[in-house]
This record gives structure tokens, C-alpha cells and sequence, in this order.
């Protein structure tokens, strides 16, 4: 059976199901069928799912699938915290019609570290889109997926999909519930971390000091001038909103990740700030963090009673 995902006539309605599937014809039924209906509506519709699952939608959508905007999530939301921006920008092209969204972002080959900042991504969901006329999909893989991502779908999502039927989640709660319970301390940094500590007028030291330690790393030029304007970005942040002073920790893992902490005195008091797009007149900020989102492969934010801390991967 294939279940029809309803929505509200009323506008401004938003629509967050979570769809625990478990096998593959499960997915072609379910996402295919979400997909087909929406197109045959004339629905502006947007599938981020990752590469595997992309292929066999296209190919199970035959002729339609010409009509869908298709991306790769593995691509597209490498770090969670730049998905959300993506999704709103395909809302806002929908130029008033209701916008019809797959957006698979927990697959079983993310780490730890990557599903909890998407779980805090499928919470925030519900805030950037509340009162606004979209269904947004959302598929987890049953078999390959920790019971506790399970259970946090079921807290982030208002309508769960199980076995073909579609019920409400008693479980669900408020963004903000599931973003504080997504503020774990992380683990302290290797005792051999560079620490830097910086204020007013130092940023160019900075700069200068991050360019020569990215030489000893795996990141190749391009992805090594990313850090430095991340950290760049981040450190400026400092100045400006964050006491005017910061530290600065640079290490590496053993699989060859680079890591950058920035640690200082300011606060996030708007979760969605860096993860929707800034406009040009934009006047709240959140422009240098929602770089930093682009530019990094997991960026972790966490508040503490001191302030705030960044921590920054990049990927070679």
C-alpha cells in the first residue's frame, strides 16, 4: 500500500512526516509514490536523498522524473548544518504553490558526531518552516540506523509513516527540547592541539598562523584556504560579538581530519541563525556563520556557561 502523505487546504500549512522504511521496495512504494503524486499535481518538487537512493528514484520515476529537482544528499548535506538553506531556497522558488520536499539527511554510513547535528537539523526544520505551505519527506533506513536516531525522528517529526499507515508521533516535542539535548560536551582536544589565543588587531596573525599549520596537513590548497576563512570568519565573529577575544585550538585525527576550535564569550540566541541563507540587507548577522557551514564539512556549536565554542572539520 502506498501511503498518501495529506495535507492542509489551509495556507501557510506545514507538513513533516518521517517515513521508517526497511527494505527497498519499501522506498520505491512509499518516496516513489510521494514523488509521483506531487508531480502529477503540479507540484514544485525537490528530492535530496543519497546517491544510491537517488539513482533508483530516477529510475523508478521513468518519464517524471524529468520534472523533479534531484540532488545528492551525501553531496548537498555533507555538513547537516547547510541543508536547511537549500530546502528554503527551493520553498522560495515555488513562487507561492506548495512545495513538495524528500530530504533524506541520516544515512548509516554518517558518524556519531554528523547524526546528532542532523538530528538538531530535522528540529529546525519545524521552526524555519512553520506556517509555511510545504510537506517535507523524510526516509530513515530502519535496519542500518542506532535506535536512539530512531527515537529522535519520532521526537522531531509530527506524523510518523510505519508499515504503510501514517499516524501522529506522541512523542514529539519543540525544536528546542531536541537542540538542547543535542548540546553533548565534545570530547576535549589532544593534549597535542596548536592553542592560540587572539583579540583586537591580531586576526592577521591569526590568518597567517592557521596558513602555515595547514601546510603540515592532508587538505590540498583549495581546501586549506577554506579553513583559514572559516577560521577567519569565526575568529571575526569573536571580535565583534564574542568579548573581543577568543581562543584558537588546530589538530588533527588519525584518519587525517582537521579540526579548528574557536572558543569564546558569545552566545547563539537564534538557532537558525547560519543555517538560513543571510540576505544582502539582512541586518541580524549570521552571514559569517553560514559561511563557515559552506566552507566546512561538520561545523559542532555548542554553548557553554562561559560562552560559546566552534569546532570546525574539514575533510581532505
Amino acid at each position: 500500500m502506498t501511503t498518501t502523505v495529506t495535507t492542509s487546504p489551509d495556507s501557510g500549512t506545514f507538513v513533516h512526516p518521517a517515513l521508517f522504511y526497511s527494505t527497498q521496495d519499501e522506498y520505491v512504494r512509499e518516496v516513489g509514490g510521494f514523488v509521483r503524486t506531487a508531480v502529477e499535481a503540479g507540484e514544485p518538487t525537490f528530492v535530496a536523498v543519497p546517491g544510491d537512493r537517488l539513482a533508483l528514484l530516477r529510475d523508478t520515476l521513468g518519464d517524471i522524473a524529468a520534472a523533479v529537482d534531484f540532488a545528492d544528499m551525501t553531496v548537498l548535506g555533507r555538513n547537516p548544518g547547510r541543508i536547511l538553506s537549500a530546502l528554503q531556497a527551493f520553498a522560495d522558488k515555488a513562487a507561492g504553490r506548495a512545495a513538495r520536499i524528500v530530504g533524506e539527511p541520516i544515512w548509516p554510513a554518517r558518524t556519531p558526531a554528523e547524526m546528532l547535528e542532523a538530528t538538531r537539523h530535522e528540529a529546525l526544520i519545524n521552526t524555519a518552516f512553520a506556517h509555511r505551505d510545504a510537506t517535507i519527506l523524510c526516509p530513515y533506513f530502519v535496519p542500518g540506523l542506532p535506535e536512539h536516531v530512531l527515537a529522535d525522528a519520532r521526537r522531531t517529526h509530527p506524523t510518523l509513516i510505519v508499515d504503510g499507515h501514517d499516524h501522529m508521533s506522541e512523542v514529539y516535542v519543540d525544536a528546542s527540547v531536541v537542540c538542547t539535548d543535542c548540546d553533548q560536551p565534545l570530547p576535549p582536544p589532544p593534549a597535542h592541539a596548536l592553542i592560540m589565543a587572539y583579540t583586537t588587531g591580531q586576526l592577521g596573525e591569526v590568518r597567517d598562523r592557521v596558513t602555515g599549520w595547514t601546510a603540515h596537513t592532508a587538505l590540498d590548497p583549495a581546501r586549506a584556504g577554506d579553513l583559514v576563512l572559516a577560521v577567519s570568519e569565526a575568529t571575526t565573529n569573536s571580535l565583534r560579538h564574542g568579548g573581543g577575544a577568543g581562543t584558537l585550538q588546530l589538530w588533527t585525527t588519525p584518519d587525517g581530519t582537521v579540526i579548528a576550535e574557536i572558543q569564546d564569550a558569545g552566545h547563539l540566541r537564534d538557532p537558525l541563525k547560519g543555517r538560513s541563507r543571510p540576505t544582502l540587507t539582512s541586518t541580524n548577522g549570521g552571514r559569517g556563520l553560514w559561511m563557515i557551514h559552506h566552507l566546512c564539512d561538520l561545523v559542532e556549536i555548542r554553548a557553554t556557561p562561559t560562552g560559546l565554542t566552534l569546532r570546525l572539520h574539514l575533510i581532505p
